[in-house]
């Protein structure tokens, strides 16, 4: 029986849990024997020290969040891989996962944070972890605090991430542009209403995030006023946004609390001509695969303010003028022809860069990854040839 794990990071819900789960569902579709576990390496190592980090991010990016951007650059982006360096916090993190190997006894790892990954490349490099891992990015960048020199293989974002590492002779894995991973209840769409159907009033999807946090209480008091557009608000745990929506019982406009469902997310998608957000990873990748056009309203400081810099040169997102009604440019973009065809074209590109561009190509890739080394897998999936790795 096959054994997995998953590393994302922390307890509280958010893209690594997401991208986790969504492998987790395909190795489970593959091997419905395979035992799949997912943890949390730091709140297994210490719990008072996880709840710590949570609470102290959160109130750190809400309350300061141009330290927190500033910060976040200077210690992710070293110009040096930092599996090859001394951390002070390594010995506590190496100790548990020497055990946790020990006890688990995996056939395949992934990492989806970089904290994890970091820990078992060191592992790797100096013989201690013979297990193959996988490093599966959650933004659309690469930053330095990732393992490199002992993985095995990269689920990368873009096809610059993967320009990034190929220059970089530390990475010796294969490097394989995968997008972020999508669970596959949330389907590839067959067609789409057209906006320009004068009988349809576009619905719009309004997002910001789980905690929520950056969804702008101005910009949602201008759609009071609004009648050609229908508006659904994903509040999540917020539930006095949700509340005060409730309260103004308008016929347009409907909040909802939490989804916990992905079917019902798919069904959100598949009925929404817009979505409104932050561009946070897995949810920018959830409407890549929906093609749906995205409308950033704000980023949060740090990773997704980085992702906005990747995703606004390459067309994939608009970003939103402050200042300027919201219903007033969302009628403008949608109406454009030009403009939707210029973005239609970027969503082509992007789809081009991917290496996998179905959930079957993802499982035989995870079938190679599986399989005992020199054996061979059925099916078209990119190789999984290694470079060798040279330790010093």
């Amino acid at each position: 029986m096959k054994k997995v794990l998953f590393f994302p990071y922390l307890q509280m819900q958010s893209g690594h849990h997401q991208a986790a789960e969504a492998l987790m569902d395909l190795v489970q579709q593959r091997y419905p024997d395979a035992e799949v576990k997912k943890i949390d390496l730091l709140s297994e190592t210490n719990k008072v020290l996880e709840k710590v980090i949570t609470t102290g991010y959160l109130q750190w990016i809400k309350r300061a969040p141009r330290l927190y951007s500033k910060t976040y650059k200077k210690l992710y982006f070293s110009q040096e891989p930092l599996d090859e360096q001394y951390i002070w916090h390594q010995p506590l993190f190496l100790h548990k996962l020497k055990k946790m190997l020990r006890e688990e006894q995996p056939d395949l790892i992934f990492c989806t944070h970089s904290l994890p990954s970091c820990m078992l490349s060191k592992l790797k490099l100096s013989g201690q972890c013979h297990v193959p891992v996988v490093n599966v990015y959650t933004d659309f960048f690469v930053h330095d605090y990732w393992g490199h020199r002992g993985i095995d293989a990269h689920f990368l974002p873009t096809l610059e991430s993967k320009e990034q590492l190929t220059k970089d002779q530390n990475v010796p894995g294969q490097l394989i542009v995968t997008g972020i991973p999508v669970h596959r209840k949330i389907r590839r769409p067959d067609s789409r209403t057209s906006l320009h159907d004068p009988h349809h009033k576009p619905m719009i999807l309004l997002a910001g995030g789980n905690s929520g946090l950056g969804c702008p209480s101005r910009m949602l008091e201008e759609l009071e006023q609004v009648d050609d557009f229908q508006f659904v608000v994903l509040c999540g745990h917020n539930e006095r946004l949700y509340r005060k929506i409730e309260s103004w019982n308008l016929s347009h406009i409907q909040p909802i609390s939490y989804v916990t469902s992905r079917e019902e997310m798919n069904d959100l998608y598949e009925a929404a001509d817009a979505l409104v957000t932050k561009p946070g990873g897995v949810t920018v990748s959830e409407a890549l695969r929906k093609r749906i056009p995205m409308f950033i309203h704000s980023a949060l400081p740090g990773q997704e303010e980085m992702n906005l810099e990747t995703l606004i040169p390459k067309g994939l997102v608009t970003q939103l003028t402050p200042g300027t009604p919201l219903v007033d440019q969302l009628r403008e973009m949608l109406s454009d022809k030009k403009r939707m065809e210029s973005w239609k074209i970027a969503m082509d590109a992007y789809s081009d860069e991917l290496a996998i561009q179905t959930d079957e190509q993802f499982v035989s890739v995870i079938e190679q990854l599986l399989a005992p080394k020199g054996e061979k897998v059925q099916g078209k999936a990119p190789s999984l040839k290694r470079r060798s790795i040279t330790v010093t």
